[in-house]
Formats: structure tokens, sequence, C-alpha cells
């Protein structure tokens, strides 16, 4: 028996691909939600948090800060790039310095600027 497709298969191109990453090979983004605990003061928490050497701590040595901001009303986000080896010394770092001051979030990110500015800038040519 010969089965035969009712309708020819479309190839759809994908368009130019992406540019490549920045930074090195191995690394990735890591974006850090660090939530404030605002049942407590300011300065509670920033004692509890000279207390457990997080201010000493974090980030890592080594471990590139690519952002870090704060969020007013939410707390601070920060972006680091991290080589694959050191994710576990990141929540590591965090869990025995931050907890407790900090309610924490962790996103695996990347960076999509020059795409979005070439597809925006694309859309305007009317292309």
């Amino acid at each position: 028996m010969v089965v035969t497709s009712p309708e020819p298969l479309l190839c759809v191109s994908p368009g130019p691909a992406p540019p490549p990453p920045s930074g090195p090979s191995g690394t990735f983004l890591l974006t850090v939600f660090l939530k404030h605990d605002q049942s407590r003061p300011l300065d509670a928490l920033n004692e509890q948090l000279r207390n457990q050497k997080y201010y000493e701590n974090f980030p890592p040595d080594g471990i590139e800060v690519v952002s870090w901001y704060v969020m007013m009303g939410i707390g601070q986000v920060v972006t680091l790039r991290v080589p694959a080896e050191r994710l576990r010394e990141i929540n590591r770092v965090i869990e025995q310095t931050a907890w407790g001051g900090y309610h924490t979030e962790f996103y695996p990110t990347y960076d999509y600027k020059a795409v979005g500015i070439t597809q925006h800038d694309k859309a305007q040519r009317g292309g």
C-alpha cells in the first residue's frame, strides 16, 4: 500500500538567525528577585543580612553582575552571568545569606535586546 499526503508540505523560512548570546561560552544569565519581607523594617532586614554575611558573599567572587536594580515596593532584581558549573554555588549563597531578609525567585534569562530592537526597526520600515 502506498500512502500519499493529500497536500504538499509547506516549508517556511525561519528568517535570519538571532545574534549569538553575549558573554563567554558555557555561561547563562540568571535573574534573581530578592523580594523584601515587608513585615519587618528595613533596618532590621539589613542587620539580619549583615549578620548572615550576605553583603560579604553575594555575589560570589568571579560572578559577573550584569545589572542590579531596586524595584520600589518589591525589592532588588539582580541579573548575573553565571558559568553553568557554578549555579549550585549561587543557590547556596542565597540560601545561607539572603533567606530571612528576602523572599527569592530565580529565572534563567537570555539577552533579547538586539533581536527585539531589530524586529522593531524592521516593523517600522514596513518589512
